[in-house]
């Protein structure tokens, strides 16, 4: 769901094309006024998991989100399960996009998919785009609008929502932390000498008791849009983990993408370059986290549990992608030395864990 400009759209991936003529066939049945021009259809070139396209007919656009090829964990990329999220959503808090439909045909693009509306703006990852010289101003801004939005989505009523049908906030940290840990156990392809270190911590320390909020669970920056100003965010994206949980899970999550200047090189260049996030300006995490608790009330003195698991479940995520690419289910070389970056991963949790 992360939409860029154009430049950041390229031809569909070989092996990942569409039947573009089934494809308009299906929008002009069910969309009305769709202009009389054809069917284009990019590829947005990030994202790792879920496959995600441009469509676009004359001036009318649209994203189009699926499954990745290939067999996908159980209860994975729902797409329904999305569709409904951002429905609920979406006129609550304006940086969710907004849904279009929802198809469970997969003889339209090989497997259920859902429309949503493009959003226009300027996503950032590892660099600012060349038409602006980030200033130590600009990049503090960024890092309190991030921490001001996740704040102003835990503080949204769940059951102004239909999200409490879909979710379980009873026990959700429990279940999060034996859940994760299964699916390590059965994407794992590696010997990592500290993950079992690091699975039994975290099944010792599992809290209590936690509030409960609407989560989006993948929280960071390059999931997020900002208008062209960098004043406002005006996009989030991936709202597939969105469920009503503990939102100190919520911000772990955002905090182990959230990396500085400080960071051992190997979780700095995990994915090759760091994120922007380490320039002059931003907050570290731990200003990160003061803001939140300021904005939010909440207590966060149990932080440290919530960023162990963060780095584990940011592991278990790229150990499944990997596991995808290693049995031949996905050609995407970017996929390769992802067990690299697995390891690396867990070796950091397991610090983390042990010496905050």
């Amino acid at each position: 769901m992360r939409q860029q400009l154009r430049g950041d759209t390229i031809p569909v991936r070989q092996g990942e094309e569409l039947d573009v003529t089934a494809l308009e066939w299906f929008l002009r049945k069910n969309i009305d006024g769709l202009p009389y021009e054809r069917l284009e259809v990019r590829q947005f070139s990030a994202g790792h998991s879920n496959l995600t396209y441009q469509l676009k007919v004359g001036d009318w656009e649209a994203v189009l989100r699926r499954p990745p090829l290939g067999p996908v964990a159980p209860k994975a990329h729902d797409m329904e399960r999305e569709h409904k999220i951002i429905s609920e959503i979406h006129p609550l808090f304006s940086p969710a996009p907004n849904p279009i439909l929802f198809s469970d045909d997969p003889s339209i693009v090989g497997s259920p998919f859902q429309l949503m509306e493009r959003k226009h703006g300027i996503v950032l990852d590892t660099t600012f785009p060349k038409s602006i010289e980030p200033t130590e101003e600009t990049c503090k801004r960024i890092s309190e609008i991030m921490v001001d939005r996740l704040a102003e989505l835990h503080s949204i009523d769940y059951k102004q929502t239909k999200l409490g049908e879909i979710s379980k906030p009873e026990g959700f940290m429990e279940r999060q932390v034996y859940g994760w840990i299964g699916r390590y156990e059965r994407a794992k392809t590696d010997e990592i000498k500290e993950a079992t270190l690091l699975t039994e911590w975290l099944a010792k320390h599992v809290p209590e008791k936690h509030q409960a909020a609407i989560i989006h669970y993948d929280y960071k920056l390059n999931n997020t849009m900002f208008n062209h100003e960098l004043t406002e965010m005006v996009g989030l994206f991936d709202w597939e983990m969105t469920t009503v949980g503990d939102p100190l899970a919520d911000l772990g999550v955002a905090l182990g993408y959230w990396l500085q200047s400080d960071d051992p090189e190997l979780l700095k260049n995990g994915f090759s370059k760091p994120s922007v996030t380490v320039n002059p300006g931003f907050l570290t995490r731990d200003e990160f986290i003061e803001r939140y608790a300021k904005k939010s009330g909440r207590d966060v003195t149990n932080i440290n549990f919530y960023l162990t698991f963060a780095y584990f479940k940011l592991a278990v995520i790229l150990q499944q992608i990997y596991y995808r690419y290693k049995k031949g289910q996905t050609n995407d070389h970017r996929f390769a030395n992802f067990n690299e970056t697995v390891r690396n991963l867990i070796s950091y949790g397991t610090y983390v864990a042990f010496n905050k």
